[in-house]
């Protein structure tokens, strides 16, 4: 279980098939062979460490809901550690469990910050609410507006967030990993029945 803040900004060191090794050296000295790590909001195994770079193997269903097989060697990504049962609970309660990918659309620099316009996957479209909370690319988020325009979401970053994750390299067109709030998901599938 993790809470959306993000603890380092890592650079991918090798994206093999199946394989990614990340390079962060406070995050990989508190890793151990077994354990997990958000890697881009997705929770991953540690399969093995080497100097200041862990790794963790990458399955297909992984690489389908996620930005993960994307990835190039050099890349940034955000990390998490896991939230520890008497940790402080910032942020939301995010699973590491990504539902999907989906474009950004417009990036606005505002005083203070920016305004990032995000697609709005149909899937998640019930799970989404102005105020809510939502996991992009493991950065626990606001949902600061739905549907204006019709078929997305918008959130805004403040200038911590930006300086410390990989958001302040966000344009039109980057691909973003989202993961709907857990509650918000549990509601929708018992209204459904």
């Amino acid at each position: 279980m993790f809470t959306g803040i993000v603890s380092g900004v890592g650079k991918v060191v090798e994206a093999g098939p199946g394989r990614l090794g990340i390079q962060h050296g406070p995050t990989t000295k508190q890793l151990r062979p077994g354990g997990s790590v958000a890697v881009n909001g997705c929770c991953l195994t540690v399969v093995g460490k080497h100097g200041t770079a862990f790794y963790a193997d990458v399955v297909p269903e992984t690489l389908r809901r996620s930005n993960l097989g994307r990835l190039a060697e050099g890349r940034p990504v955000n990390l998490e550690l896991p939230l520890a049962a008497n940790g402080f609970l910032d942020g939301h309660l995010v699973q590491g469990h990504v539902d999907a990918t989906a474009r950004i659309k417009s990036v606005k620099t505002v005083a203070r910050g920016s305004e990032v316009v995000i697609q709005l996957p149909p899937g998640l479209r019930s799970l989404v609410v102005e105020k809510g909370s939502i996991a992009v690319d493991g950065m626990s988020l606001t949902v600061a507006a739905v549907d204006r325009p019709a078929g997305t979401f918008k959130v805004a970053l403040i200038p911590h967030t930006l300086a410390a994750t990989i958001a302040t390299g966000y344009s039109a067109g980057t691909l973003v990993n989202l993961e709907a709030d857990v509650v918000a998901r549990y509601v929708a599938r018992n209204l459904r029945r």
